[in-house]
């Protein structure tokens, strides 16, 4: 049994925390000094957690290799195993023309351009992010909203703006289950608690979105349905994520949001000429003026509709049970080792739902799906390879990040730096989710930021006497914030509108705004840890 040390340097717990930060600061450096491509920054801090494992922690060379497998693995399943199915239902939608119908849907909602913008950046901003994230709210929104005319400055910051308050629970809840994972945690612990951090910004993001799309002007005009949308989002998020499932909780949330926003008569008014050529500089889509039939429609709507029915069912108890007893506990190889106190760590066991998992789940709406749209299995197939290979990078990220996670965590590196994070005593509940801001602004992602810092939030925790779920929600919740200034999510942006080059410009209009929500996510956190509002928290 390899038992984990908290001060293997010179009995000096402030020189081995230093020592245990240079895998992280590798890959931040990398990626925000040097700007490196992330699968070679993650590859490369993995290595270096490898050393600092076996140099310097005194981790044995075959449990330290396990440990970075069964993180690579992790991040297989389930994390890109979500993630390259919910792609997959979205590139079909495309090979068969029904995204268009849905897009050319959405912009017949209402002529009101911040009306239009709530309901494409916001509320199906959040679907995709639900079903996908990883950058494809913010491409496939932007482009939407340059086909209805805005232009290209303003569509991307809208998106970027708008892909906040769902990020944490994106792609079925992976960021939160990457956390509750590394971190040690339950997920419904986990998931409980960001969901009573994240809808508070849901309250808030909808009146940034009204006033970036047209000034003061908008937000005194269109304050109500933004307020009714932040709302609606906010209480089925919380909802979802508290009592039903997380991975239901955007794909609630998104839905109620536009239901929300149909619903309400002031969004369906006609707008002022004036306004309309004031916001909508841009070329319009010339075929936003095409009728489709009405099945064509509902087929277009059909693969999300199936999605959700489908997470439905896996909820029902009997239905969870079956599921359940599906789920495999592994005992990993050549890994036992035990944390400071000299009990063993949860990693030691691996569990994989396989039946259960989100991945699983959207597969199955994606077979359905194939059927729906009239796709032959051969063309079926042809765009999940497709798939794989567009996400070839990003696979190679996430499996490195994870393995680099695990390998720091099982080490007892994270462990070393939390001890020493957490003298910063009171200070730490406004910390944390600064830190999570910083892991998504540098990786794009918070489920990378979850995986390289989830445990150590944990460890500073019990350490200082804080609630461990608290600040574990703290890092998500706060990383939410970095991701529309990480340079991953500027570049898509840019790419996406064709604004190749002009990131800086981007980044001076989003920073202001990522700072502002910062800054209010740290004092709930604060809050949530005092007397004030810790009866918030489950």
């Amino acid at each position: 049994m390899f038992v984990q040390q908290l001060e293997p340097i010179a009995d000096s717990l402030g020189l081995s925390a230093l020592v245990a930060c240079l895998p992280l600061v590798v890959v931040l450096v990398l990626l925000g000094g040097v700007r490196m491509k992330a699968h070679w920054a993650g590859l490369l801090g993995l290595l270096t957690a490898v050393l600092v494992a076996c140099l310097a922690f005194d981790m044995p060379v075959d449990q330290t290799v396990s440990s970075a497998v069964e993180g690579a693995v992790f991040g297989l399943l389930p994390i890109m195993w979500i993630v390259v199915n919910a792609l997959w239902v979205y590139r079909m939608t495309q090979r068969t023309r029904h995204f268009d119908i849905l897009r050319r849907s959405f912009g017949r909602l209402s002529d009101d351009p911040r009306i239009q913008g709530l309901v494409i950046a916001f509320c199906f901003g959040a679907l995709l992010e639900a079903l996908a994230g990883f950058g494809a709210p913010v491409a496939i929104c932007s482009v939407m909203l340059v086909a209805i005319g805005f232009d290209p400055v303003r569509a991307a910051v809208v998106s970027l703006v708008a892909n906040t308050a769902p990020v944490a629970f994106g792609a079925m809840a992976t960021p939160v289950v990457t956390l509750a994972q590394v971190g040690g945690l339950p997920l419904d612990s986990v998931a409980s608690v960001v969901g009573r951090q994240t809808p508070l910004l849901a309250l808030v993001v909808p009146l940034v979105l009204v006033f970036l799309v047209d000034g003061r002007r908008g937000l005194r005009e269109a304050w109500l349905p933004a307020l009714v949308c932040g709302v609606a989002f906010a209480v089925v998020q919380f909802a979802a994520s508290n009592y039903v499932s997380p991975q239901l909780a955007d794909i609630g949330a998104s839905l109620a949001g536009a239901a929300a926003l149909v619903a309400l008569p002031q969004s369906r008014r006609p707008v002022a000429e004036p306004v309309r050529a004031a916001v909508l500089t841009g070329v319009r889509s010339e075929d936003l003026d095409q009728r489709d039939p009405r099945p064509e429609v509902l087929r277009a709507y059909a693969p999300y509709a199936l999605i959700v029915v489908i997470f439905s069912v896996a909820q029902i108890p009997p239905v969870k049970d079956l599921f359940d007893k599906a789920t495999q506990a592994i005992d990993w190889p050549l890994l036992n080792v035990a944390g400071p106190d000299g009990k063993p760590v949860s990693a030691n066991v691996l569990s994989l739902p396989l039946v259960s998992t989100g991945g699983t789940l959207v597969l199955v709406a994606g077979l359905l799906t194939t059927v729906v749209l009239g796709l032959r299995a051969g063309e079926a197939l042809r765009e999940w390879g497709a798939t794989v290979y567009e996400l070839r990078y990003a696979i190679l990220t996430v499996t490195s990040v994870l393995a680099l996670a695990y390998v720091m965590n099982l080490s007892g590196q994270a462990a070393t730096i939390g001890h020493y994070v957490a003298a910063a005593g009171a200070g730490l509940a406004f910390l944390s989710p600064v830190l999570g801001w910083f892991g998504v602004a540098v990786s794009g992602s918070d489920t990378s930021a979850n995986a390289l810092f989830g445990a150590l939030q944990v460890s500073a925790a019990q350490q200082s006497g804080l609630p461990p779920d608290l600040l574990a929600a703290a890092n998500s919740s706060g990383g939410v914030l970095g991701k529309m200034i990480s340079p991953q999510n500027l570049t898509i942006a840019c790419a996406a509108v064709g604004l190749r080059g002009r990131e800086g410009d981007l980044l001076r209009k989003v920073l202001p705004w990522s700072l502002a929500l910062l800054l209010v996510m740290c004092l709930i956190v604060v809050l949530q840890s005092t007397a004030v509002l810790s009866w918030m928290l489950p």
